[in-house]
């Protein structure tokens, strides 16, 4: 059911203006802990996972996009290019990455558990890379090495990203389960 068409209808439009709406709120939504994060990153791999990488790559683009604009779409309802140019915004861009990989890979790898995790694996590497390197060399303009960035920004969100990625495969599993009947 959510698996990519080949056309691009009514449909797509519908589940991607969800998934945009999806990410947003989910952007919003805060859990406390030692260092607070996000569902954000919950968000965009369900969307990809449930719309594969087409759809899923327009539904990142078009949320960074209306963020950008100035729609409170980021964390904190924070919006506007100011927020792409902080702190964060090599890892709101570094999702394109994600998508982008996916969408690639998955348009040349059969569709398995395997090959998700492979996958997601490597575009959330690539992502972490790029808001890194972004974090390092454009916001403290090489005031804090990489591998400081990576301690601060990296590493305390691997455990709760790999949390949010099994939980946006049980999710997607169970849908399609549903869905298939």
């Amino acid at each position: 059911m959510f698996s990519e068409d080949k056309k691009f209808g009514i449909r797509n439009i519908a589940f991607i203006g969800m998934s945009v709406a999806l990410i947003s709120v989910c952007s919003w939504i805060s859990i406390p802990s030692t260092i607070p994060f996000t569902l954000q990153t919950f968000a965009i791999l369900l969307t990809l996972y449930l719309l594969g990488g087409r759809d899923g790559m327009i539904s990142i683009l078009t949320y960074i996009i209306l963020g950008v604009v100035g729609v409170p779409v980021f964390s904190n309802f924070g919006g506007g290019a100011g927020v792409i140019m902080g702190p964060t915004g090599g890892y709101i861009l570094g999702f394109i990455l994600l998508g982008g990989v996916y969408w690639l890979l998955l348009a040349l790898l059969k569709r398995k558990l395997l090959v998700l995790v492979l996958v997601t694996l490597l575009g959330m590497v690539l992502c972490y890379s790029f808001g890194t390197i972004w974090f390092s060399y454009v916001y403290s303009e090489g005031s804090v090495t990489f591998w400081q960035a990576l301690k601060i920004c990296v590493i305390p969100f691997i455990i709760p990203d790999l949390v949010k990625m099994a939980l946006a495969l049980f999710i997607d599993n169970r849908l399609r389960k549903i869905f298939s009947k």
